[in-house]
Parts: C-alpha cells; structure tokens; sequence
C-alpha cells in the first residue's frame, strides 16, 4: 500500500544557517515537515510542506488535557553518502505502544515509513556526513479537538521534523540519586513515551543541576532504593561478572538502544542480567573495588558514561575513561550505521530515491 503525499517545497532553504562543524543540538531545523491528520476515525491529508509555525486554537485538547507522545531517531550518512535508518520500526511500535496508553490511534507502518523516506530523502543535504553526528527526527502525535471537557479526543495530529545534531552530552555525567521526587509509580504512564513524564522531570532536574549535577537518577517511586533511568536515558552498571540494567516495568521506558545493547553484548557472549538494583547494591560494589563502569544510553545520548554518582550527599567517582565497554558498544554501533561492519541483526535500514529497503 502507498499513501499520497501532497509536496510544497520552501522557496528558499535554510540550510546556509547550519554549521556542521558547529552543531549545537536541538537549534537548527531542516527545510520541511510532514504532517497528516486523524479524522472521522482514519488518517488523511499526508503533506510535506515548508518547516514553521502551525496554527493552534486555544482550546486545542492537547495543550489542557495531556494528549502528546513522541519519539527521537537518527538516520546517518556514511562517506559515500549513503543514509541509514536505526531500527525505525521499533520507534514505530513505541509510538504505538504509547498511543495505546493514551487513548489514541495506532499509526499503519506504510504511513510512518513512507512519510519518513519522503521527508528525509527531501531533506538529505542535512543529514551530517562527520562520525558521531546525525540528523535527530522527532515523529509526534497530539491531540487536536476544540472541546472543554476531560475525554479522550476524537482528533489528531501526526507530524515529523528533524534537525542536524551532534553529541547530546559531551562530557561524561555527574548524576543525584533521587529520592524525593518521582518520575513515574506502577500502574502510571512512566512505559509511555508521553510529554508529561518529561514535565514532570523539570523541576527536580533543574534542582540537581543547580547544585552542579548534569541529571537525576530516578528509583522506583514506592521505595526510592531500585534504580530506573535517568531524565533521557536507560542505565547500565557493569562489574567483572555482568552487565546489570534494570529491568523493564510500567515505570520504566523501553529503550531501543537499551534493547539494542542487550543484544549486542549477548550475542558476544557476555552475562547480562537485567533485574531490580538497589542503590546499596551499587554502593556495595563501588565500596568493594568491583564496580567496573555505569553509562547511559538513548537515541539522544547514544552512550555517555557516569563519572559520579551522589547518594544521600556522598559522593561515588566511577571511572569514565580506560578500558571502557561502551566505547566498544558505540564504535560498533557507529561502524553498524555507517555500513563498515555487517548487520547481522538486521538493524540498519538504508534509504534509497525509489524505496525503503533493508541491508
């Protein structure tokens, strides 16, 4: 099945703005977005039309009742300009996933994949060819009724827009053990990839970095001891005898590279556990000498390692800088995308001017 999407290209690009030796995440956006519409329970009106403002009613559902999920992917560009998507398809079961939770449409995979071929392929001379850097997309859905009232909406809106971006983090991360506030309880939306859950983040974010924190780690919300995540990213702990990453719950975000790192360190034959682990475990294995590393990992921050943790106003330096796992976790990753080494997951999906295809 094909959908048709209506093209209006910008009269002028912008893309003289965009420094790829100076990117700066997040700022600079690229020509075009896409956009269709859910409406008398189907989606329509596919269109790509020049990147800018939309038009919002003041009574739109989403901006009172919470109707907003999103996701975050990359396609990269190798030396010989080829592009390559990082298992899109589980972005899409995500999107999906959340949509579920929240109450709203599923979105068929030829819409998702055909919009994000058109719009990439559209916009190609923005994807950086510089290892490390990439093109971050943000396919979101949100809302769209003009009504006051709490019910689930009747209308929607999918979009897509992407911008040139390179490290999220470029240094490693000095992170609080949160004990106060929480992310997200059982039985909540902390598995959904919903704008609330960042909302709700913010403040105790913003209190940890004030006192020279980069991001929170968040425990579990009944008894702030098990560790989930941080504010953007899954979390690792490695020792001599195993990988540990906390295992997934309705608190805790599935994340793609998370399952990705999981499979990779498998299929090498190493001992990855995933399993509840409590801050005194973490402690006990800092205070014994056999906590090896802790790193993070998401679309955003790929994979940044913790150089120091802080618990009850104690201070754990980790080291960040010799003989590091996700070092060889990233340069594979990198060298999977970019075409170096085989796929032999069946990860990488290469964008070509005719079609979608896998490697």
């Amino acid at each position: 099945m094909s959908i048709k999407i209506t093209t209006k290209l910008a009269e002028k690009s912008n893309i003289s703005s965009f420094d790829p030796e100076n990117i700066v995440f997040g700022r600079v956006f690229t020509d075009h977005m896409f956009s269709c519409d859910f409406k008398n329970n189907q989606w329509q009106d596919f269109r790509i039309e020049p990147f800018g403002k939309i038009a919002l009613s003041p009574t739109l559902s989403a901006l009172h009742y919470g109707q907003a999920i999103f996701e975050g992917m990359k396609a990269v560009k190798n030396e010989d300009g080829v592009i390559t998507l990082f298992r899109p398809l589980e972005n899409l079961k995500r999107l999906n996933h959340s949509a579920e939770r929240m109450c709203m449409p599923q979105l068929p995979e030829e819409i998702f994949m055909e919009a994000l071929e058109k719009l990439l392929l559209l916009d190609k001379e923005w994807i950086p060819a510089k290892r490390g850097s990439s093109l971050y997309i943000r396919p979101f859905m949100f809302a769209t009724d003009d009504f006051l009232g709490v019910k689930a909406s009747e209308n929607y809106c999918f979009m897509i827009y992407a911008c040139p971006v390179s490290s999220y983090y470029s240094h490693p991360l000095k992170v609080r053990v949160e004990e106060t506030y929480t992310r997200a309880c059982k039985g909540g939306v902390g598995a959904a990839k919903c704008a609330g859950n960042y909302a709700a983040s913010m403040y105790p974010t913003r209190l940890a970095q004030k006192d020279g924190f980069d991001q929170v780690l968040w425990t579990d919300g009944e008894h702030h001891q098990y560790l989930e995540e941080t504010g953007t990213s899954n979390v690792f702990v490695i020792t001599p005898d195993a990988v540990y990453t906390p295992q997934l719950n309705d608190s805790l975000l599935a994340g793609i590279t998370r399952d990705s790192i999981i499979t990779l360190l498998r299929s090498q034959g190493m001992n990855v556990i995933e399993k509840q682990i409590s801050i005194n475990e973490v402690i006990g294995w800092h205070e014994s000498g056999t906590l090896r590393e802790m790193f993070v990992s998401g679309t955003a921050a790929t994979v940044t390692n913790i150089e120091m943790f802080s618990y009850r106003g104690r201070e754990y330096r980790v080291n960040a800088k010799e003989n590091l796992l996700s070092t060889d976790i990233l340069n594979t990753f990198n060298d999977m995308k970019t075409l170096i080494i085989p796929d032999k997951f069946d990860w990488i999906t290469i964008l070509q001017e005719s079609t979608i295809m896998h490697q």
